[in-house]
């Protein structure tokens, strides 16, 4: 059965219509689009359907729907404060196995292993990035993944390979993550050497 959709004309919401219906409203490919059956608006040129019978060119990503920087930045702070009550609550742990009276052993064992945190968080960037979910715990709870430049899923090597070329941010004094600011789409310079794309699928 052929699916209805809701129109957004003028700021507002208008329909349902039929496919036939929609071909003689004007509809250009940047107009807001939906089903009752999706969870929110998308660009009439984003749904194959659509494309074949308007005659629009199917695109996957655009540059209304790349993750903004602060949205990017929440998603790290998020991961980071996962991966600390994480931490936090292995040290209570061994630190009761421990069974120690000494107040200067518990704060050794509390602090030696911070360092590990950003090297966990490396590795889970590089493998949540590169599965199904395409993002950390982070991204996907913001509604963000990380994908090529034309929009398709990494693979392991280039999840790898965008989150080693962090390291020139880190080392830059974090000028190359400040570029993202400045950046039509977003692009750090390690998502430009790699040439990838954070993007989001929902109009938030």
């Amino acid at each position: 059965m052929e699916e209805n959709y809701f129109v957004v004309r003028s700021g507002k919401p208008q329909g349902p219509f039929s496919i036939e219906e929609m071909k003689g409203m004007q509809i250009t490919p940047d107009t807001f689009v939906k089903t009752s059956k999706m969870s929110d608006y998308k660009e009439a040129h984003e749904i194959a359907v659509l494309c074949d019978a308007l005659g629009f060119k199917l695109e996957k990503a655009h540059a209304q729907y790349f993750a903004s920087m602060d949205m990017r930045l929440l998603a790290a702070v998020i991961d980071y404060l996962l991966l600390l009550f994480i931490y936090l609550i292995l040290i209570v742990v061994i630190i009761k196995i421990s069974n120690s009276q000494s107040q200067y052993l518990r704060v050794a064992v509390s602090v030696s292993f911070l360092p590990v945190i950003p090297i966990i968080k490396f590795f889970m960037n590089v493998f949540m990035e590169a599965s199904k979910r395409q993002g950390t715990f982070g991204k996907s709870w913001l509604g963000i993944k990380v994908t090529t430049e034309d929009t398709n899923p990494l693979n392991l090597k280039q999840s790898f390979y965008r989150n080693s070329l962090k390291l020139l941010c880190i080392l830059s004094l974090g000028i190359g993550y400040l570029a993202g600011f400045f950046d039509r789409k977003q692009q750090c310079w390690h998502d430009r050497i790699a040439k990838t794309l954070v993007v989001r699928d929902r109009l938030i």
